[in-house]
């Protein structure tokens, strides 16, 4: 009776199979690192970039604080339109639609919205929306400007707009401190404070 015999290679086809897994598993790592660490690294470089920026921290801050003091239905809207306004001048950024003036455009909205939370300046809805709207397409294209080559452009836009989102709520928060004597001079000193960073920082885009 003659036994029968295993060849070369299907004694070393398990073998095979490792080494065929092995060379699959080292091609496809790359190619699917690449766009994770791309998005992973926009989203972080977006939501870092507003409270990175003392006049983004400040003039996002104040919208919230500003939108607070108008109240209903501005404490809300102005939160929500101003992320969304943002974006669109994130992308206008991104695809390099310039915007002259745009840093001299964020310095004064530091001084009009630290104005606005300082004088508690009572306006209509639709004239509040406008203002922050202009403001917000300045603000978003300077982030969209400055998107790191590395980065995912759609990541980095919902990190910053999350971002802006939070600040805004930090903002609406310090509002809220106006139901108290002491916390309406605490605003109304803020404001004054932000609207004299506002006049620094026009002056130095100004004189540069």
């Amino acid at each position: 009776m003659v036994l029968p015999t295993l060849s070369h290679w299907e004694l070393n086809r398990p073998a095979l199979g490792l080494a065929a897994l092995a060379l699959v598993t080292l091609v496809a790592e790359p190619a699917a690192a690449h766009p994770f660490a791309g998005t992973a690294i926009g989203f972080a470089a977006g939501f870092l970039h507003p409270p990175s920026g003392l006049d983004h921290m400040l003039a996002m801050v104040s919208v919230g604080i500003w939108g607070a003091e108008l109240g209903a239905p501005a404490i809300w809207l102005l939160p929500i339109v101003f992320p969304l306004i943002m974006a669109v001048g994130g992308a206008a950024g991104v695809i390099g639609v310039p915007l002259p003036e745009g840093e001299l455009l964020i310095g004064i909205s530091v001084l009009v919205l630290g104005s606005l939370v300082a004088s508690a300046q009572r306006v209509p809805v639709w004239a509040a929306v406008a203002v922050a709207g202009v403001f917000a397409i300045a603000h978003g294209h300077a982030h969209g400007v400055e998107l790191p080559l590395s980065a995912d452009a759609l990541a980095f836009t919902i990190g910053f707009v999350i971002s802006t989102g939070l600040l805004h709520l930090c903002g609406i928060l310090i509002g809220l401190l106006s139901r108290w004597p002491a916390g309406i001079i605490a605003i109304r000193t803020g404001g004054l404070m932000i609207a004299l960073a506002g006049c620094y920082l026009v002056y130095g885009d100004v004189v540069a």
